[in-house]
């Protein structure tokens, strides 16, 4: 899921340095949206590790 949001970014500075706009602020947000979700699963995981080698 990382590799998707590094992509849309990617594909967000490109489209920003020749100037298509709109195209970069859907690619940013989409990559925002996919870190953040990569994040709390990570979280949950971490969360979900935790209490299964406590028990």
């Amino acid at each position: 899921m990382l590799y998707w949001a590094l992509m849309f970014l990617l594909v967000a500075l490109v489209a920003a340095v020749f100037g298509f706009g709109g195209i970069a602020s859907t690619a940013t947000g989409m990559a925002q949206i996919l870190f953040v979700v990569a994040l709390v699963l990570f979280v949950v995981s971490m969360f979900a590790g935790f209490v299964r080698r406590n028990s």
